[in-house]
């Protein structure tokens, strides 16, 4: 089922040379770009996004929104060609479905150099990775395009890392690691409970937000690994303090601590124990793994439905969005789990292909809603998220 998915999934990306739209490009409009007054109205940029993104119509090719690389993107197919060379290594007999080695190997070189070159410009201690668009938050706070966040820069960075271990191309490490002193100074650290979390980006005012800071801790476990700096280590062990101290009794994180981050959703949970297996592995410290077994014992209980339809909250089944059953499949192979969950992930595949895979073009939908759903194929939001989430349930069933 894996492959059937994986496929023509692969044949699309690879046929769009990894460009696309997001959810969230709405800014990049042309037309929008040439009307001067409405851009420098933090309202109507809001409006502009947050129409493109609920709209379940394309508006792109007639606002004149091209379709770009995007880093997280970018770095999402790095990580998943990696994972497709790590199994035609081990069953070389998928060469014939998948491509062969020296073919793929081709691949991760290319995604790599693009990679390196998206990197985001100004005066920060390490590298890092941003988006491709101008993006309006609800209130009223403004990332522009190119402002790196601690999500496209954990991504992007130990991709390249995954793409030394497969290459031995040292350049690809050397970037990736100077990633950690972006995480070390560049992030702002909120005290939480003997711990801090780190910032979501450079820019004030976006502080509080778990899975943000558990990926900072991700990136600094595996820059530990390679450089067995002690405080790359500690640091990450501070911000999973504060993030476990953040955890509730039953298992569940809020998205973040302020009052309107109080809910509960699959994918972030998913980052977060992703994040927590990642500290544990790297680092050896397994002071934290209660907390994980708890999220995970949570996270399998509350976010899919019985014939494999996966819920966005807690609470609440709507809307189903492609990365919740994607994270899935990531969070059960990062943790050893896909085997013991074989049933569910298969269940929640195979109603994921039914529901949200295009019969003809084989990408992905973005989003299910009770009334009309979006389609539109986002290159980096559903369909990098898709990939990357196969490549890693293909490595693990070898």
């Amino acid at each position: 089922m894996i492959l059937d998915a994986l496929l023509p999934l692969k044949s699309y990306c690879e046929r769009e040379q990894f460009k696309g739209w997001d959810p969230y490009d709405g800014l990049n409009s042309k037309l929008f770009q040439a009307l001067p007054l409405l851009k420098k109205s933090a309202i109507c940029r809001l409006v502009v996004i947050q129409g493109f993104k609920r709209c379940p119509w394309n508006l792109r090719r007639l606002f004149l929104v091209p379709k770009e690389h995007n880093a997280k993107g970018i770095g999402l197919f790095l990580q998943g060609y990696c994972n497709l060379y790590e199994a035609v290594s081990r069953r070389p007999e998928l060469e014939a479905q998948l491509g062969s080695a020296e073919a793929i190997l081709k691949q991760i070189h290319e995604l790599s150099r693009l990679l390196i070159s998206m990197r985001s410009v100004g005066n920060y201690h390490g590298a890092c990775w941003g988006y491709n668009f101008d993006w309006q938050a609800r209130r009223l706070f403004l990332f522009p395009k190119g402002t790196p966040t601690v999500v496209a820069t954990n991504f992007a960075a130990t991709a390249l890392m995954s793409a030394y271990e497969v290459t031995g191309n040292k350049e690809y490490l050397d970037v990736a690691l100077t990633s950690a002193e972006f995480v070390m100074q560049d992030l702002h650290r909120t005290p939480y409970e003997g711990g801090f979390l780190f910032s979501y980006s450079p820019l004030q005012g976006n502080d509080t937000v778990f899975n943000a800071s558990l990926l900072g801790s991700r990136l600094l476990s595996f820059a530990y690994k390679y450089t067995g700096r002690e405080e790359y280590r500690q640091a990450a062990r501070e911000s999973v303090i504060a993030c476990c101290a953040g955890q509730r009794d039953d298992g569940a994180w809020i998205y973040g601590m302020l009052p309107v981050q109080s809910w509960v959703d699959s994918f972030h949970t998913g980052y977060n124990l992703d994040a927590l297996q990642a500290y544990e592995e790297l680092t050896g410290d397994t002071t934290f793994h209660s907390y994980l077994e708890k999220g995970l014992k949570y996270y399998l209980a509350n976010f899919f439905e019985a014939d494999g339809c996966p819920k966005y909250y807690d609470t609440a089944k709507w809307p189903i969005d492609i990365h919740c059953p994607g994270q899935l499949l990531v969070t059960l192979s990062r943790t050893g789990l896909l085997e013991s969950n074989a049933d569910l992930a298969e269940r929640v595949l195979q109603w994921t292909v039914d529901n949200m895979q295009d019969k003809k073009e084989g990408y992905f939908y973005y989003q299910l809603k009770r009334g009309i759903s979006s389609k539109i194929p986002y290159m980096r939001w559903s369909n990098a998220f898709m990939f990357y989430a196969l490549s890693y349930a293909l490595t693990t069933n070898n």
